[in-house]
């Protein structure tokens, strides 16, 4: 209990209360060390501290040495996957991963090969005419070489990472854009002059991502949608931050979700606004899909097939919201408890 104390033998401990014994405060966060970004608190079981300031997210993303990624079970997504290694290792196997999902020749197949299957999943959601967006979406998501060890192990990681989150990503695109109708438009308008210029069906990634308004929309949904809350470490040593020790062995919980709902960072921030993205983001402030070496390897990926997705829906479909006042739930991931139930048609 000692190391509970805001300061004990010369340690001068964060702010912040350790709650209750054994519950601590796992169902609240009623305090926290303004100023600072940090506070310490007791959650499942253990001491922890919650990062929640951009300088003290971008510090503890950026300490790796420090603050250790909790190490994952590795009976599922293997001991060769890039959330089970650090280092070097960890380096070089998050640069085969990037370059197969995020680079710009990697986008442009994976544009080529996903459509088809986009373009039929939306005409059978028109056909159907009443549709669960959020179960739909589960349902059409399935000089030196990487060993078959790590390649298999990195392949079940990319599923593992990617599937609920594009999942809930897309979903949350089909929520907002029918409760804002004239983001709507606008998100329609630009992808139907790229359309009306095109003498094919599908979109090139190259054309995608310069589509300034539809990028912006992207960006707003992932930021609301806040698929990654919270991120874990575990303090490796003693760390001072700012004048303050983090005991080795704590837990640390970097609380991203804060960031994207603070009206410090982003004015009103749980109005659907694309338009915020014209001003430039305060630095740090924007961290869904993570940072430093952990930055999320597929980053661009995830951003260009959400867009592909907002260009065949906006341009060839109409929709609207079966139930607008369902109730959100908030385990595991805030969504509307009917799945986002939508009357679809084509334009």
């Amino acid at each position: 209990m000692a190391r509970f104390r805001s300061s004990e033998g010369g340690i001068k401990l964060l702010p912040g209360h350790m709650g209750l014994p054994i519950i601590g405060e796992m169902f609240t966060f009623l305090w926290y060390g303004d100023g600072i970004g940090m506070y310490k608190t007791h959650l499942f079981g253990r001491p922890s501290v919650i990062v929640f300031s951009s300088t003290a997210i971008k510090y503890a993303f950026r300490a790796e040495e420090s603050f250790l990624l909790d190490r994952p079970n590795v009976e599922i997504v293997g001991k060769s996957s890039l959330v089970a290694v650090h280092g070097k290792t960890h380096a070089r196997l998050r640069s085969f991963v990037s370059r197969s999902t995020n680079q710009p020749d990697a986008l442009r197949q994976i544009a080529r090969l996903v459509q088809p299957r986009m373009v039929s999943g939306l005409q059978c959601w028109a056909k159907r005419g009443k549709i669960n967006s959020y179960e739909e979406i589960k349902k059409d998501e399935e000089g030196s070489q990487l060993s078959d060890e790590e390649v298999l192990d990195n392949i079940i990681s990319i599923l593992v990472a990617g599937y609920e989150s594009t999942t809930l990503a897309t979903m949350w695109a089909v929520y907002h854009l029918a409760k804002y109708p004239k983001v709507l438009q606008k998100l329609r308008d630009e992808n139907m002059s790229l359309k009306k210029s095109k003498n094919e069906q599908f979109v090139t990634s190259d054309e995608i991502l310069k589509m300034e308004y539809t990028m912006k929309v992207v960006d707003e949904t992932i930021r609301m949608a806040n698929i990654a809350a919270f991120v874990f470490r575990t303090t490796t040593k003693d760390v001072n931050y700012q004048g303050y020790t983090i005991p080795k062995g704590w837990n640390v919980m970097i609380w991203i979700r804060y960031l994207h709902t603070d009206p410090k960072n982003f004015n009103d921030p749980l109005c659907f606004n694309p338009d915020r993205w014209d001003v430039p983001m305060v630095p740090g402030t924007y961290q869904v899909f993570g940072g430093g070496s952990r930055l999320c390897a597929g980053n661009m990926l995830a951003r260009l097939q959400l867009a592909i997705f907002l260009y065949h829906l906006s341009t060839g479909y109409k929709w609207e919201l079966v139930n607008l006042d369902a109730e959100l739930i908030y385990l595991s991931h805030p969504k509307p408890e009917d799945g986002v139930e939508i009357s679809i048609e084509k334009l």
